[in-house]
């Protein structure tokens, strides 16, 4: 575990003496001599050790005085895989200050969230970031800022606007601060780009730590994409997206290096929480090495990892949607619950333009859903019941599914609902809710590859097995699929 690198100086200078990207992202290192601050990897000569003090973000940096590296833009490295593998209070915070809430909700709304008080979340933010939510937010909105200013030609007054700033001052001093350059002097700095992009489109390199392997990833999101709502188009994962203030419309597409998007938003202050799910949909913040080391320890494991490393749990923009889509897909094929949701998109999405696709809709909300008559769902009676009940829960928000859940309450109250098994409960967990070790032993596929492993195949021998596997028995399952020859596993083509 890197949990409080940064206060592991010793390992810290070897890192960065080494300029080992794997840390990226898992603290900074700020220079005392220059006063900025760089991720472990700055091409750069490295300073000596007596100059170097480490802070476990970019904010903390920042409100110690330090600026961003223009040489390796610290800032751009992959988040902490501390934030998505973690249930505690920081890790839910953090989770939902990469979505936005304190921009939108102030402090007062991420402690509601949470249910603790503004003092309690904001000491132990300080206590083990260096810094506090506001403070973390405002990072984000610089870095936000910088995003805008180097991919786009929009004006500066539309751009602050845009990061979240209350106004081109605030913007212009922040800026500054940050990276030691005036809004303008960025812009001119700026590589230029030569991919054309049409208006309103923005084009971002979404960053990742290595190895990747996009087969399972993508392979899984565009075997069950929802017609109208997801769609596979040209080596590119495309699908609607429904954000605090508007909507959007994403295309995602796996390079060597980086995850190519394409992001087109009807309101651009929805910018940074579009990145933050989609980053979270292809669970980019990852620490694959850490994942592959961990199950690479159960030789039946070792040969699956060897042959492909670096597989990701394919997760969700929408953690109510892929509730809902999962009990759509209790025993029914792949191919039958794509059916139902797209009839159920058709009824009751919202409908949106696509001048670059085939998307029609935003997938409907739990309050869209309840109001639709149960006769009209061609299900079985049981499912039925299981689905209205779930979307009831929703919709009144007596179940909440969200960045921030806590998993193991919540799986609680999942199994509490009527036809909700462990099997829906867990890739509910998996899958919506980010949980690393939720683990399906009932799954065909993953007792059907157990089987052909020589790892034992009930579920309760399995489940005993698995506990090696902790924290990571999620990665395990993706493993496990891919020793099957179904079409979640293959990039199509």
């Amino acid at each position: 575990m890197h949990t409080g690198m940064h206060t592991d100086r010793e390992r810290c200078v070897r890192a960065v003496q080494s300029k080992d990207a794997r840390f990226d992202g898992w603290f900074f290192t700020a220079v005392l001599t220059t006063r900025i601050y760089c991720r472990p990897s700055c091409p750069v000569v490295p300073p000596k050790p007596g100059n170097m003090v480490f802070h476990p973000s970019a904010a903390a940096c920042q409100q110690a005085g330090f600026r961003a590296c223009k040489r390796c833009r610290p800032d751009t490295s992959p988040g902490s895989p501390e934030w998505n593998h973690r249930a505690d209070l920081v890790a839910r915070a953090m989770r939902l200050i990469a979505d936005g809430v304190v921009d939108r909700e102030g402090v007062p709304g991420l402690a509601a969230r949470l249910g603790y008080s503004t003092r309690q979340i904001e000491r132990q933010l300080l206590a083990e970031l260096g810094a506090g939510p506001l403070a973390l937010a405002r990072a984000q909105r610089a870095q936000t800022a910088r995003l805008l200013i180097e991919t786009t030609p929009l004006p500066m007054a539309e751009i602050a606007f845009a990061a979240g700033f209350a106004s081109i001052r605030t913007f212009n001093d922040t800026v500054r601060e940050v990276y030691a350059l005036t809004p303008s002097g960025l812009r001119t700095r700026a590589p230029r780009t030569t991919a054309p992009t049409a208006p309103g489109t923005l084009a971002l390199r979404l960053p990742f730590r290595k190895p990747l392997n996009p087969d399972n990833l993508f392979g899984h999101l565009a075997a069950t994409a929802v017609p109208g709502v997801e769609e596979w188009r040209a080596g590119a994962y495309r699908r609607t997206l429904r954000l605090p203030y508007g909507h959007g419309i994403v295309a995602l597409t796996p390079q060597p290096d980086h995850i190519a998007c394409r992001l087109s938003l009807s309101d651009l202050r929805d910018l940074p929480v579009a990145i933050s799910r989609c980053r979270r949909m292809l669970d980019l913040d990852a620490d694959p090495e850490a994942v592959d080391d961990r199950l690479r320890a159960d030789p039946d494991l070792a040969p699956l990892i060897d042959k492909a490393p670096g597989r990701r749990v394919p997760r969700t923009v929408d953690e109510a949607e892929f509730a809902v889509r999962a009990v759509l897909g209790q025993q029914v094929s792949t191919a039958a619950a794509r059916t139902h949701a797209a009839r159920l998109v058709t009824a009751h999405g919202t409908p949106v333009d696509d001048p670059e696709g085939a998307l029609t809709h935003l997938f409907p909300t739990p309050e869209q859903l309840a109001s639709a008559a149960p006769d009209t769902l061609a299900m079985p009676r049981t499912r039925r019941t299981t689905f209205t009940t779930l979307v009831d829960q929703l919709a009144s928000r007596k179940i909440h599914l969200g960045v921030e859940s806590d998993w193991p309450e919540t799986r609680a109250r999942l199994l509490a609902l009527p036809g909700f098994g462990p099997w829906t409960a867990d890739v509910i967990g998996m899958r919506a809710l980010g949980d690393p070790d939720a683990f399906l032993p009932t799954d065909l596929g993953v007792r059907r590859a157990a089987k052909g492993l020589g790892l034992p195949a009930t579920p309760a021998a399995l489940t005993a097995r698995a506990a090696a596997w902790r924290p990571w028995r999620a990665y395990a399952v993706q493993y496990l699929w891919a020793a099957d020859s179904h079409p979640i596993n293959f990039l199509p083509a």
